[in-house]
């Protein structure tokens, strides 16, 4: 059974709520944790659960998750055998709602005619969760189910676990059915299919908002949520960077925060997440923030819920304030100053 389950990554999911951190990136690079991507939650959970081919299918703005995966060694999915495959979509399509386009896929049909594997997992890049699939799997087979669908607290996961035949013949008959996706068959009350449903009960977020995103992420600094995502047993694999320690100086203060490698602090920093190489001047403040890697905040900087992307270069003096509700964003390579408040 461990290898009878392929993986399928829909990365083609567009929110318009967080366009200010997807000019640059796809939603599945956006950063998280720190040093983690979005993707790598799915994507270390299907590996954890003996997954051995995963199907990466982007469509925008994916150059920064290619780079970011690459040959997917970090996730030992690097094999002459299986492995991590990735299919951009050249298919031009509106915006759609549903996991896993039948279009994108038909023009990938080889992909799932090779594959060895028996049945297939077809989930999001912007859950943040800690899961093993082996259990869906296995009750998905002993209730006979055609379609599993995963569930957390009563809403769907846009998660589907189906047999490969099946969803090779959903992808042929589409133009006859008028289904798009897994969530356009699931939805229909007149579908021919046994639909089962499972009930994760674990720690999960879906990313689909600035505020969502700011939650979840304040969120891991309370250590019961953060037990709950990484655990030795089943880790949350990421692409690795060699930075040196951070440097912290006499003057800096810093609680209840997570600071990456390769930061200089000097400053005061509370209830935030600090990306990799990062730099806080002397005398700057900052409070619930989230703060992306080689981020230059100069001094006497006062920040309180703010979002800022990579390569944001603050003046010295700057302050900016935002609210739990309502963060304050800051796009990539961005250099401002002066007084700000949402």
């Amino acid at each position: 059974m461990n290898k009878s389950l392929l993986g399928v990554i829909d990365a083609t999911t567009h929110h318009e709520g967080l366009e200010d951190l997807m000019t640059y990136r796809s939603l599945a690079a956006i950063p998280f944790a720190g040093r983690y991507r979005l993707i790598d939650f799915v994507l270390s959970n299907m590996v954890n659960s003996n997954i051995e081919s995963v199907a990466i299918f982007p469509k925008f703005q994916y150059r920064s998750l290619m780079d970011h995966l690459g040959s997917g060694k970090d996730w030992d999915l690097n094999r002459k055998r299986d492995g991590l495959f990735f299919f951009p979509s050249s298919i031009i399509e509106g915006i759609r709602r549903g996991i896993g386009s039948f279009n994108h896929f038909a023009a990938n049909i080889d992909y799932f005619y090779r594959s060895k594997q028996e049945y297939a997992l077809i989930a999001n890049c912007f859950t943040v969760c800690q899961m093993n699939f082996k259990p869906v799997l296995e009750k998905h087979i002993q209730s006979g189910c055609d379609i599993t669908e995963i569930y957390h607290g009563g809403k769907s996961m846009q998660m589907y676990l189906v047999k490969i035949s099946l969803l090779i013949e959903l992808i042929h008959m589409r133009e006859e059915t008028g289904y798009t996706c897994m969530s356009d068959v699931v939805s229909d009350i007149d579908h021919p299919y046994r639909l089962c449903f499972y009930e994760w009960n674990g720690y999960s977020m879906m990313i689909d908002s600035i505020q969502s995103y700011f939650a979840a992420s304040m969120e891991l600094l309370q250590p019961e949520i953060w037990k709950k995502l990484f655990l030795k047993e089943a880790p949350i694999y990421t692409k690795v960077k060699d930075e040196p320690p951070t440097r912290y100086s006499k003057e800096s203060s810093v609680r209840h925060s997570m600071i990456a490698n390769g930061c200089q602090m000097e400053g005061t920093v509370e209830n935030s997440i600090i990306s990799r190489a990062v730099s806080i001047g002397r005398g700057s403040i900052v409070k619930n923030c989230i703060i992306m890697q080689k981020t230059q905040i100069g001094e006497n900087c006062l920040l309180d819920s703010v979002i800022i992307d990579k390569d944001v270069r603050l003046e010295s003096g700057t302050v900016i304030t935002g609210s739990s509700s309502s963060p304050y964003v800051i796009q990539k390579g961005k250099r401002q100053g002066a007084l700000m408040s949402s």
